[in-house]
């Protein structure tokens, strides 16, 4: 039995590896293509929450509890704001460059932590701090990009200063707290369920933020949509599978663990970057890409 639930988790973190920097790579093609963020992210949650009705039938819709109720409210909420901030952040930087900074996400947790558990990291966790730090070093530090800026513009363009790094911290920041609340509904619930209230969730509230702010540009992203709809399928696939692949991780395996396995796929995105977008500083970027790695395996397994 043992075997059978490891066996499961590690196919799901491999898939999730994959599929979730694949899934980047659709949504900045998108938003390259004038595709607004916020309509990126409610159609991914409208397609994929309409493919639960007509294909799964075990679908659970009563006898949840309050408290998996007021998990999934609070994991779906999260979950949208940082879905738009990561799909912002994927229009106006590169892949790979912003794969790398998800790293960032094992220092939140580990805060998070602090805060709320008391749990003060040992040296090897701070020794992973460093690595992270110095490994989003050396993936942002384009000197060729330096040379071509204003001394004043470089002074603003530093780590945090740039604005994609900014939304794309913003979005792992969200992402980080969505991930706690929804371990919490799966312990409630089943990963299936859970991933059913997600999206369902999910489009409700990105649905009104639609309604609230895009009256006027609704039509030519629903045209854009049409256009784009080949595209549009791939990312919903690649995003429904990275979700659902996440619920079965963390159903299955401690937080924390499956964290540490998720930063793998900076690599990936690295090399996606590359290849969809001929992105530069490859070799930078990966030597960069590892450390950030090890860094965020320290502080969740040995920190």
């Amino acid at each position: 039995m043992l075997l059978t639930i490891l066996t499961i988790s590690s196919l799901a973190v491999l898939v999730r590896i994959v599929a979730n920097p694949l899934s980047n790579v659709f949504q900045k093609q998108l938003t390259q293509r004038a595709a607004n963020p916020l309509f990126v992210t409610s159609v991914t949650y409208g397609i994929l929450m309409l493919v639960c009705l007509v294909f799964w039938t075990q679908l659970q819709f009563t006898g949840l509890s309050s408290g998996f109720w007021l998990s999934m409210l609070i994991a779906s909420l999260f979950a949208m704001f940082g879905n738009v901030f990561l799909v912002k952040a994927m229009h106006i930087g590169d892949l790979s460059v912003l794969g790398p900074i998800n790293a960032y996400k094992a220092i939140v947790g580990m805060l998070i932590s602090v805060f709320l558990l008391n749990e003060v990291p040992g040296w090897w966790g701070l020794v992973g701090v460093l690595l992270i730090v110095v490994g989003s070093y050396v993936v942002l530090n384009d000197k060729k990009r330096q040379s071509n800026e204003l001394p004043t513009q470089t002074n603003k363009t530093g780590l945090f200063q740039r604005p994609e790094v900014k939304l794309r911290l913003a979005a792992l920041v969200f992402s980080a707290i969505d991930g706690a609340f929804l371990k919490k509904a799966i312990i409630l619930s089943t990963p299936s369920t859970a991933f059913f209230y997600w999206c369902t969730l999910g489009f409700a509230f990105t649905f009104i933020w639609i309604l609230l702010t895009m009256r006027t540009t609704w039509r030519v992203q629903t045209a854009l949509l049409l256009s784009q709809k080949s595209t549009y399928l791939a990312l919903c696939i690649t995003v429904g599978v990275t979700q659902m692949a996440s619920n079965i991780a963390l159903a299955n395996m401690p937080v924390g663990y499956a964290l540490a396995l998720f930063q793998t796929s900076a690599l990936v995105s690295v090399l996606f970057g590359y290849h969809f977008f001929s992105e530069q500083g490859i070799l930078r970027k990966l030597i960069g890409a590892g450390i950030m790695v090890a860094g965020a395996v320290l502080i969740t397994v040995l920190g």
